[in-house]
């Protein structure tokens, strides 16, 4: 039988739906370069998602949840070649205007999908197979009554641990520390995972700061990074 945690996750999605009209740079995006790019968690076909076939190559796959508007994705994508990266997002803009900057860049080795990252872990990636998870600035639902609605929860902690290869990473960042705390207590009591430090993780210089960063400083609030690994 499911536990508690285990209805919430099924009933929790990874994201909001808000809605915005596209540019129309970011409509020519999704009418060129979706059909290769892009792909919608909700159409896939069941079963495993064969990420070699769909990038050409095989390579180690890393999938990260929520690239807003893909500043920072389309850099860690052209930063990491060697990777087949994987971006998972809700909102249709920011996912146009990921590709307008992929295009900018260069940039051949990533690949889209729309929809639910919950989904997508559960029902179409193997097991011990993904290189790493980054997971970087959700929503952090900063009411206390709201909390439960947070993606980072015991149950997801295990989906992500038990998609995640031998040494794999699971890696997050956010800037309100209540959040940051529930991660680190979460993912520590995780039995699969163990934190690559003690406590919060140095922030990565490849990391680019995020508006999320910038507007977190000017607002007095220190960002926190986590890195835990699969044992």
């Amino acid at each position: 039988m499911e536990n508690e945690d285990q209805t919430r996750l099924r009933s929790v999605v990874s994201y909001v739906n808000r809605g915005g009209r596209m540019t129309v740079g970011q409509q020519r995006a999704w009418d060129e370069l979706w059909p290769k790019l892009g792909r919608t968690v909700g159409e896939l076909p069941e079963g495993t998602l064969d990420f070699a076939a769909w990038s050409g190559r095989e390579a180690p796959v890393l999938v990260e949840i929520g690239s807003g508007m893909g500043e920072t994705t389309s850099q860690l994508a052209a930063a990491a070649p060697e990777l087949n990266y994987v971006a998972v997002e809700v909102y249709e803009p920011g996912l146009g205007q990921l590709m307008l900057r992929a295009e900018k860049l260069g940039v051949e080795n990533l690949r889209l999908l729309h929809g639910d990252a919950v989904v997508l872990l559960t029902e179409h990636v193997e097991p011990g197979t993904l290189h790493g998870v980054r997971l970087f600035f959700p929503d952090p639902w900063p009411k206390k009554k709201h909390h439960k609605r947070r993606i980072v929860s015991p149950s997801f902690a295990a989906l992500v641990a038990s998609r995640l290869a031998p040494g794999g990473t699971f890696h997050m960042a956010t800037d309100w520390e209540n959040y940051a705390e529930q991660m680190l207590e979460v993912c520590s009591a995780e039995p699969a995972l163990k934190n690559r430090y003690d406590g919060w993780a140095p922030r990565p210089e490849w990391r680019p700061v995020t508006k999320f960063e910038q507007r977190a400083d000017v607002e007095g609030r220190v960002s926190h990074d986590l890195i835990f690994e699969k044992r």
